[in-house]
């Protein structure tokens, strides 16, 4: 088991936003891709991103946070909504994106991170964290399992240009 480094969260800075949302749209992007065409995974990335964060930083109900080490450099972002998307219950915060830096995976951090972001939605009042991740995401699946989180809901597909007689 890898130690949590120490990790402080703050809010993100207005120059922030910008090249963390294209980094998080592309991400998207990555992640449909196969089951949409690469203008239709960009055009669904961005509009998540008008539909949920229309005002940006400055959304209410939104928090875009910035995870520092101990020295001070950022190592990862994380996106949490105070209320349910679906119901709009502040009982049930949403983890709409967590992230490490490349060169800071692997450490730690991101269990850190994910703790500081229980924490913060706890303080809101929330009874819940919900969150999506991509079927083949596993080191985010082993993550999120590792710390109690268990699948509430599960979407499937089946690639139908494979050939059929499997």
């Amino acid at each position: 088991m890898v130690a949590m480094p120490e990790t402080r969260m703050r809010d993100m800075r207005p120059e922030e936003y910008e090249p963390y949302t294209r980094e998080r749209e592309q991400d998207t992007v990555d992640s449909l891709l196969g089951v949409l065409a690469p203008e239709e995974a960009a055009a669904e990335a961005r509009r998540g991103t008008l539909r949920f964060l229309p005002e940006g930083l400055a959304t209410p109900g939104h928090r875009l946070l910035v995870a520092e080490s101990a020295e001070g450099s950022a190592v990862g972002w994380a996106w949490l909504g105070l209320t349910d998307p679906r119901t709009g219950s502040t009982e049930s915060a949403y983890l709409y994106d967590i992230r490490v830096t490349p060169e800071h995976r692997r450490r730690g951090y991101a269990t850190a991170m994910l703790d500081a972001v229980e924490a913060i939605a706890r303080r809101a009042g929330a009874r819940r964290l919900g969150l999506n991740v991509f079927g083949p995401n596993h080191e985010a699946i082993a993550l999120y399992t590792g710390r109690g989180y268990t699948v509430t809901t599960q979407q499937m597909a089946k690639d139908l240009t494979a050939d059929p007689a499997t």
